[in-house]
């Protein structure tokens, strides 16, 4: 074992990279909210959201490419042979991700939506123990896992409540959105065998990136460039991305899924606690939100003890 692998395997670094990434996600929620703002974007305008998407992952894609290159000290070009796991990779981890998800957030509450969103941490380690069968389902990991759902639902209902039923144009693009997220962290597990976990972010966000802003302009999809804030801004989220999916594939190419994922439970509570400090959405943390913590560090906790 080299000591890159030993380095990488280790629980603790594992914990400081993955909680790294789903800080980095976490500021999305706030950040995308703001853009909204610089941009003019409306809520119900879903190609604008579309259009805003495409060119911070097109930019995503360009940046982590640069950077590895810069790391790895050559220019990183997928092989022949990974093209192919490149663009499936951008159909399930870009294009039906988002597209369904804002399509489907424009159709569902806030609430539901982010309880669904929630649970492709579920779905991806179901995916890789009982589908692919990269690993063993014990009964530490599916408890471990049932633990962060109920955090995730926690801190959701601290801001809302359920109403409405379930839609096919709401809530079910929102499933389809979380079920293909699930799908591409089992994917990169598999193709970072064959192709470097960078290289297959970087161009996967490109292609995905020049899909969104392709159908989204088509579609009528407008920004209003009024200031360089917002060029900041995208930039920045940008970086969210390369960085964070760049270092979570590492963290998949080394780890058992469920060891890496389980930490996406903590995306909705760092965008709830990045949004009161941003946004100033609630005043004061809430008995609801140090409960959601508590489940989920317990089930990150069980389930890292199973593997």
């Amino acid at each position: 074992m080299t000591e890159k692998k030993i380095l990488l395997t280790n629980k603790y670094v594992v914990l400081l990279l993955a909680i790294i990434c789903c800080l980095l996600w976490g500021s999305a929620f706030p950040s995308i909210k703001i853009g909204y703002q610089i941009f003019e974007v409306e809520s119900s305008d879903i190609m604008s959201q579309i259009l805003f998407a495409g060119i911070r992952f097109l930019l995503a894609g360009v940046l982590a490419i640069l950077f590895g290159s810069a790391i790895q000290k050559r220019f990183l070009y997928p092989q022949n042979k990974s093209w192919k796991m490149v663009c499936t990779l951008s159909l399930f981890q870009t294009i039906f991700q988002y597209f369904f998800f804002y399509m489907g957030l424009a159709n569902a509450s806030g609430v539901k939506s982010s309880i669904i969103n929630g649970m492709s941490t579920f779905f991806a380690i179901l995916l890789a123990c009982l589908v692919r069968k990269q690993e063993r389902l014990t009964k530490g990991k599916l408890f471990g896992c049932i633990l962060g759902a109920i955090g995730v639902i926690i801190v959701s209902l601290a801001n809302g409540n359920i109403e409405g039923g379930f839609t096919l144009k709401g809530e079910g693009f929102i499933l389809i959105a979380s079920v293909s997220y699930a799908i591409s962290s089992v994917l990169i597990k598999e193709y970072s065998r064959y192709e470097n976990p960078v290289t297959l972010s970087g161009y996967q966000f490109v292609i995905g990136g020049i899909v969104m802003i392709l159908v989204a302009t088509i579609s009528g999809g407008r920004l209003s460039f009024r200031s360089p804030v917002g060029i900041i801004l995208i930039i920045y989220m940008a970086l969210i991305s390369s960085v964070a999916y760049s270092i979570w594939g590492i963290l998949l190419k080394y780890n058992p899924v469920s060891s890496v994922t389980i930490y996406g439970f903590t995306n909705p509570i760092f965008g709830a606690l990045l949004s009161a400090l941003l946004l100033g959405e609630w005043k004061r943390i809430s008995f609801e939100h140090l409960c959601a913590l508590a489940f989920v560090s317990i089930g990150i906790y069980i389930v890292n003890k199973s593997n």
